[in-house]
């Protein structure tokens, strides 16, 4: 059975100061129906330029290659109806700042029930009746009131509600969840949580899932893809994640990240600074941070390697499963020298030989 949806070697550029800059290099992936698919990876790595490649709202003057396939026709290649169609009924977005992309002057019914006049033609009476339906199933009180009032008479929270529920109005087969918990209080990102995946099991939805939080990935994706520097580093089972990393900077990720049941003086964390696209060194992108990088590290972009249903781009894989989930405790830092006292380097023969 063919996915719904396919990104195969994307690859995107964009105008800056007269100079085309690489912001994705060879991103692929695949999401069946159904399923939710996490990318994850500090800012900058190209998460949220995914996702606006997918639902084709990339600036004016980008540079695409590579290809983006829904329902196995190329997004890239609709035009007119068949792009408009797409993005009103096939794919939804849910932004990560609820008020910055709601009318502060217009109402929240003019916003729920827009795309339910102007797409499906429903009338202003059944659409209005829709829109307290939906309001009343993502968990807002009083509906019929909540139409009336404007944004900013709305709690975050609430506003996100809405945001979810303007979303599922057109029954869309993708979500696309750009970080749409990000500013919520942990209670409130929770019920939020809660009411998108009651609605997506409900209405059968694909989710493309965008969030920082590993702990959050892991409960809410079936698998998770982590993106540096404009890459996939690893494409790995949701579970596996963090109990075997396929990547060191998966596994930096994993434990630079607070547990609630163990108490270490300092947390380790990433040295260095991320790295875009169009900054990444010949080579992995990640060694110039990495713990584990060494000579062959540097011998051009590594290739996505498949390990099982899993992928990682880490030539050195092989003889780093197992190592690389390995925390210091009291540590100061992740980085490509020292974790502690112990250099964590090229490991010796009678490691390997374990």
């Amino acid at each position: 059975m063919n996915a719904l949806l396919e990104v195969d070697g994307l690859t995107v550029q964009l105008p800056v100061a007269g100079e085309l800059r690489t912001v994705l290099r060879d991103v692929s992936f695949s999401l069946d129906g159904g399923k939710t698919l996490g990318l994850v990876g500090e800012s900058g790595s190209g998460k949220s330029m995914t996702v606006r490649a997918i639902a084709r709202l990339l600036p004016d003057g980008a540079d695409v290659r590579g290809g983006v396939h829904f329902g196995g026709a190329g997004v890239f290649d609709l035009r007119t109806d068949a792009l408009r169609s797409y993005r009103a009924k096939d794919v939804a977005m849910i932004f990560q700042d609820a008020r910055a992309h709601t009318n502060p002057v217009r109402t929240i019914g003019d916003f729920l029930t827009e795309a339910m006049r102007t797409n499906d033609r429903m009338p202003k009476p059944a659409a209005r009746k829709r829109a307290q339906e939906l309001l009343a199933e993502v968990g807002v009180s009083d509906p019929e009131r909540r139409l009336g009032q404007y944004p900013h008479e709305l709690s975050g929270g609430l506003l996100q509600r809405v945001m979810i529920a303007a979303a599922v109005a057109v029954r869309p087969r993708l979500v696309l969840a750009d970080e749409p918990t990000t500013a919520l209080d942990v209670t409130t990102q929770a019920e939020v949580m809660a009411v998108l995946g009651r609605m997506q099991r409900e209405y059968g939805m694909a989710m493309l899932f965008i969030t920082h939080d590993l702990e959050l990935a892991g409960a809410v994706c079936d698998e998770t893809i982590v993106l540096y520097a404009g890459q996939v580093m690893e494409r790995q089972a949701s579970v596996r994640l963090h109990e075997d990393p396929l990547h060191p900077y998966t596994a930096a990720l994993v434990q630079a990240r607070p547990e609630i049941d163990r108490r270490v003086d300092r947390l380790p964390v990433i040295t260095g600074h991320p790295t875009t696209a169009y900054e990444a060194p010949d080579g992995c992108a990640f060694a110039p941070r990495c713990r584990f990088v060494e000579e062959a590290c540097g011998a051009g972009v590594p290739p996505l390697l498949q390990i099982g249903p899993s992928d990682t781009r880490c030539v050195r894989m092989p003889v780093l499963r197992g190592r690389m989930a390995r925390v210091h405790v009291g540590s100061e830092h992740i980085g490509s020298e020292h974790i502690g006292s112990e250099h964590v380097g090229s490991p010796s023969n009678e490691e390997v030989q374990r």
